[in-house]
């Protein structure tokens, strides 16, 4: 780690779509001294926002340039079609990139995903958010392409979704730059993880239990057990002396 200073605040960034209040709730409850401050930012202004040292971490959209952050892959999303609620396509569970070939797709600036080959008809001009993508969906102009949390957030009474079985998809992590690995960005790594607050942050201390079952963690030394003292058979000498033979001496001819 490259500092061990606490600073007097914490700064996470995150993408449309992520949401970190249950992160942030247990850094209030672990931390209640150094606030934690949130800013969204999209997706693609992302990992400017945090090499320039913005923001301490980040919840993005990988991919991210793994040669300048370090990233801890979260989850991978669902992909999604928006299409209105009496769109025929609401007739199906999910659907395939063939489904759409006939539809128009909207592909707006800010879309998250890197085609090879865009899906579908083009569109008569590409919206400048995702946002703006919607409200043409609404209109019945064409469909969108989004990771489910997307489709959630721009969520409208008019519109469905579907998942795209096929289709490309969006995964989230935690990242910020390698060289800014600090102990609050540690802390925070533990929270995403679901790390206890008594976790030691990679530490491999041997466990209570294991100390208390060897002899040095007490400050005392045992004995070693003693060997138990073999029988032998009952000596048929006493002090080095023959025992005399019972009876009379023979005499001699």
């Amino acid at each position: 780690m490259t500092g061990s200073e606490e600073s007097p605040s914490f700064r996470l960034a995150y993408v449309p779509g992520v949401t970190p209040a249950k992160w942030v709730r247990i850094w209030n409850e672990r931390l209640p001294d150094i606030p934690l401050t949130l800013t969204q930012v999209p997706a693609a202004e992302a990992p400017e926002v945090l090499r320039a040292g913005e923001a301490d971490v980040g919840l993005v959209r990988l991919p991210v340039d793994r040669t300048f952050f370090s990233a801890i892959p979260l989850y991978t999303e669902t992909t999604v079609v928006v299409v209105p609620k009496d769109h025929l396509i609401t007739a199906a569970d999910e659907v395939t990139l063939a489904d759409l070939a006939d539809e128009v797709l909207f592909h707006p600036l800010d879309d998250v995903f890197d085609w090879d080959s865009p899906p579908g008809e083009p569109a008569f001009e590409r919206p400048a958010t995702t946002e703006d993508a919607i409200e043409l969906v609404a209109a019945n102009v064409g469909l969108l392409v989004v990771p489910q949390s997307l489709a959630r957030l721009h969520h409208r009474k008019d519109l469905t979704y579907r998942p795209v079985t096929d289709a490309p998809q969006s995964s989230v992590a935690l990242s910020w730059p390698e060289e800014a690995t600090t102990d609050l960005v540690e802390d925070f790594i533990g929270i995403v993880r679901g790390r206890t607050v008594n976790s030691t942050r990679g530490r491999t201390n041997p466990p209570a239990e294991q100390q208390r079952k060897r002899p040095e963690a007490s400050g005392t030394r045992q004995k070693p057990a003693q060997k138990p003292t073999a029988r032998t058979p009952r000596a048929r000498t006493a002090g080095g002396k023959q025992t005399p033979k019972r009876g009379k001496p023979r005499r001699r001819s």
